[in-house]
This record gives C-alpha cells, sequence and structure tokens, in this order.
C-alpha cells in the first residue's frame, strides 16, 4: 500500500523556532507548508529547504483567513521579541488574537490537530517560583509588554473554549528563553543582544544590575519538545506545558559566559531596567517529564558556542555583502 505523507502547516515557518521545526518535520517524513508574513521570519532560515519537493512556502498573513488542507497544524505565528512586537503592538495583538481565532477555524473544519505556542510571558513578573502551569500569572494587561502577554493569554483561552465547545484536538505549548542559530541579530533578545555586541567588540549591555533570572533551552530541545507534546502525549491531553530548561542563569553570568565563549575584552555596560520587565523566570517542567519524557539535554555553554559560531559566520557575511 502506497504511503501517505502527513501534511503539516507551520505558521511563522521562516522564523528561528519555525524553521527549525519545518527542517525536523521534513526529516521525520512529513510534507510541510511554511506559511509566514516576513514581518521578523526571513527566506534565509528556510532558503535550504526550497529545493525539498515537500516543503512548500506560502506568503500569507495569520490575520486573514487561510483555506488549506493539512492534517496538523503548529501555529507559531507571532512577533516574540520586544523590538519586534513593540514596533506594531496592535498588530501583535490582533496576530495573537485574529491568527489563534482563524488557525482554530482551519483546524475545526479539516478536524485537525493543532498546536500553539504560547509562551512563558503568560505568567508576567510571577510571585511563584519556579512556575508550575497552575499558576495564573501576575500580568500587567496595559504595559508596553501587554500587547504580547495578554494576546498570549487571549489565544490560551480560545483554543480551550474551542476544545470544550466544538471538541478540538488542542496543544498548548508555553515555551521558555529558546536561543540558537537563525535567531535575528537584531531582535533585542538577551542571547543575540550578548552574541552580537561580544563578536563586534562593543560593550555587552546589561539592564539593571544584571541580578534577575533566565533559564535558557537551545532550540533543538525546544523543537524536541514540540513534537513530543503533538504527537507522544496522550491525545486528549491538551496541556499547558511548560517547554524549557530549568536551569537558571543570571543575566550577569550569562554575559560573563557569551564573553567568556568569544573571548576578547568586551566591557559590560549597565542601563536601566525596562518597565514590566519580570525579575525571574524558570519553568517548572514536571508535567513535560511526567507526560512526554521531555527535558533539554544541551548545556548551556555548548548551546551558546553553537549560537556563537552561527553569528560569527552571519555577520561576516552581512559585512561582506552589505
Amino acid at each position: 500500500m502506497r504511503h501517505i505523507k502527513k501534511r503539516v502547516l507551520v505558521t511563522g515557518g521562516s522564523g528561528f523556532l519555525g524553521s527549525f521545526l519545518c527542517e525536523r518535520l521534513l526529516a521525520d517524513g512529513c510534507d510541510v507548508l511554511c506559511v509566514d508574513n516576513f514581518f521578523t521570519g526571513t527566506k534565509r532560515n528556510i532558503k535550504h529547504l526550497l529545493d525539498n519537493p515537500y516543503f512548500e512556502l506560502k506568503r500569507h498573513d495569520v490575520t486573514f483567513p487561510l483555506y488549506v488542507e493539512v492534517d496538523e497544524i503548529y501555529n507559531l505565528a507571532c512577533p516574540a521579541s520586544p523590538v519586534h512586537y513593540r514596533h506594531d503592538p496592535v498588530q501583535t495583538t490582533k496576530t495573537s488574537i485574529h491568527g489563534a481565532i482563524n488557525m482554530l477555524g482551519l483546524a475545526k473544519r479539516l478536524r485537525a490537530r493543532i498546536f500553539q505556542a504560547s509562551t512563558s510571558e503568560v505568567y508576567g513578573d510571577p510571585e511563584i517560583h519556579p512556575q508550575p502551569e497552575a499558576y495564573w500569572g501576575r500580568v500587567n494587561p496595559i504595559g508596553e509588554r501587554s500587547c504580547y502577554d495578554e494576546g498570549k493569554r487571549c489565544a490560551e483561552t480560545l483554543f480551550f473554549d474551542y476544545r470544550r465547545q466544538h471538541g478540538l484536538r488542542i496543544k498548548v505549548a508555553r515555551i521558555f528563553n529558546t536561543y540558537g542559530p537563525r535567531m535575528h541579530p537584531n531582535d533585542g533578545r538577551v542571547v543575540s543582544n550578548f552574541v552580537v555586541q561580544a563578536l563586534r567588540g562593543a560593550p555587552l549591555t546589561v539592564y539593571g544590575d544584571g541580578s534577575q533570572t533566565r533559564s535558557f533551552c537551545y532550540v533543538d530541545d525546544m523543537i524536541e519538545g514540540f513534537l513530543r507534546l503533538m504527537n507522544h502525549t496522550p491525545d486528549d491531553f491538551p496541556g499547558p506545558m511548560n517547554l524549557g530548561n530549568p536551569g537558571e542563569f543570571t543575566i550577569l553570568q550569562l554575559a560573563e559566559l557569551v564573553r567568556e565563549i568569544v573571548g576578547g575584552p568586551a566591557e559590560i555596560q549597565f542601563r536601566p531596567l525596562p518597565g514590566d520587565d519580570p525579575r525571574q523566570r524558570r519553568p517548572d517542567i514536571a508535567l513535560a517529564r511526567e507526560v512526554a519524557g521531555w527535558q533539554p539535554v544541551v548545556p548551556l555553554r555548548e548551546g551558546l558556542a553553537k549560537t556563537v559560531d552561527y553569528f560569527d559566520g552571519l555577520l561576516r557575511d552581512m559585512d561582506a555583502h552589505p
């Protein structure tokens, strides 16, 4: 009997996480439709996939309905860094909410399983540490980050209401800080900021005193978590599930580690802390271990070394072809 490939839609498929997910799905034997409006994604991330006959690229904004035939949907479309989502906060909220409505409507019509890339930002500036899925969060609804935080919270609401009202098979992952190759060099995230600054010989910019903490998960581990949640958890388990690395580092420790890996005398420069910046962020991944058998395996130093290599090549190419 002829084997029929599973058809998978990835919104935001040319972005940092989306491009790695498309790559992994193709390696697993899927037929992949990548949808992106290229607001933050780039064709550079997926150009090595364009000759694959089982990969298709479609320019589309998820705030408008999409009519395609697929078996599964991964909804990753949304600006995910402060620089990008503050650039057009109204559109960011629309992407989270209208995008969720459109993808859920598509999943309802097709009776397809659908994955939502949510975020640790739904916990806001948390009073509980580490953050378990049962924690409802402490989010400012009218702050500079609210377009992203509340947009993602509302998207989760929509996903669970579609499950309750229409019996939709949903999977919701709350993604904690992820890093690796293909991050946007100007996305304002702390890892890419430090790496680019160190490679350029510029001061490493630390906001506040650097004592705020984050947990950093390498991209390969995160993509494995997506697939475990989507395909290897019980079909009736919707999440939400935390995906991230429970290893906790201060921002100052991260800056010093990047400086050590890159080498050179880069100084550390302190600046005022932005508004609504969480003091602590660390996932409780007990549920991911128990239900999905998942935990990250790539140490921070190893992942950072790969990230530095990528940005070193990217910056050299940008300098050679401005």
